[in-house]
């Protein structure tokens, strides 16, 4: 079993971090379970479900489930690559679990500029670098001043998002107000890296995590604490409310299907002013002309 871990997470190198992360710590789990030392054909169903159960009691039907997802990748990978694996996924026989899940909070576009307005320094460009870019925060913790190209206003992302590990990249055009907060921005710059890290042992390397980013900044403001993720959902939702077209929208996200882009901006919104014909419909019924009584029935003949 540690063995297939090892090979396995060896090889899923080419992802992106938080990835590999996530990876790891579902193994981490599993072996509080699972003797390291258990050959793999010793490991099947009820041995998975044993697993994900504990996962489902003790966290959530959502974390279960991505377990399941991650273990039954790396089994499939096992079947692949390793000689002699198991061709029956044991995580694949366990049924998925029901899942509760809040909805993610996307805050007031009034909440975020005030936010914006306590931020100072590096943390106010990280927010509109966010906001106007659309972008993933992976993507802007990668980014270079090799990314930033000043003369045409745009920003090179780059993003994993294949399923074998490759880099993707798009320029994505600068407003004016980013323009000129990268621009002074800029002129701080302490190397190659747009944003990076002030204090501890990793001072001026680029950031995998921002632990409390921009929570911590909402605080002060006195507004309700968001993620970097909702301010990607934010920017829809602001493009949405205008009218831009749903294509437009999937284009700015960079979405590949347009899907996904609906599930960002509250799909169901947009069906309000449709809906709005069905207001009203007892008072045009109370209002319409009244249907006469039948009339009695009578009896005898001539």
């Amino acid at each position: 079993m540690l063995e297939w871990a090892n090979e396995y997470l060896a090889y899923c190198v080419r992802y992106a971090s938080k990835t590999i992360n996530d990876k790891r710590n579902v193994f981490r789990r599993l072996f509080t379970k699972a003797q390291p030392n258990m050959d793999v054909s010793s490991f099947g169903r009820r041995q998975a479900l044993d697993f994900l159960q504990c996962q489902f009691n003790s966290r959530s039907g959502y974390a279960a489930n991505k377990d399941r997802k991650n273990l039954a990748s790396a089994w499939a990978w096992g079947v692949d690559y390793l000689e002699g694996f198991p061709t029956t996924n044991p995580f694949k026989l366990v049924r998925k679990f029901p899942e509760s899940r809040e909805p993610r909070y996307v805050p007031p576009e009034a909440d975020f500029w005030s936010t914006v307005d306590a931020a100072t320094g590096q943390d106010r460009v990280l927010l509109l670098t966010m906001l106007y870019l659309a972008a993933r925060k992976g993507e802007v913790y990668r980014l270079t001043w090799e990314d930033v190209d000043f003369s045409r206003r745009q920003v090179r992302l780059t993003t994993r998002k294949r399923q074998d590990g490759s880099m993707e990249e798009e320029w994505v055009p600068m407003v004016d107000e980013l323009f000129e907060a990268l621009l002074a921005h800029r002129q701080t710059a302490r190397n190659e890296w747009v944003f990076t890290q002030s204090v501890g042992r990793h001072d001026g390397k680029p950031y995998t995590e921002n632990r409390g980013f921009p929570q911590e900044i909402c605080t002060g403001a006195g507004v309700r604490p968001f993620g970097c993720h909702a301010i990607r959902h934010l920017t829809a939702s602001i493009l949405a409310s205008a009218d831009v077209p749903m294509v437009v929208i999937q284009a700015i996200l960079r979405h590949k299907k347009l899907s996904t882009t609906e599930r960002y901006v509250r799909r169901m919104e947009t069906v309000r002013p449709y809906l709005q014909v069905l207001s009203g419909g007892r008072k045009r019924t109370n209002s319409g002309p009244k249907a006469k009584p039948p009339k009695a029935a009578t009896s005898g003949g001539s």
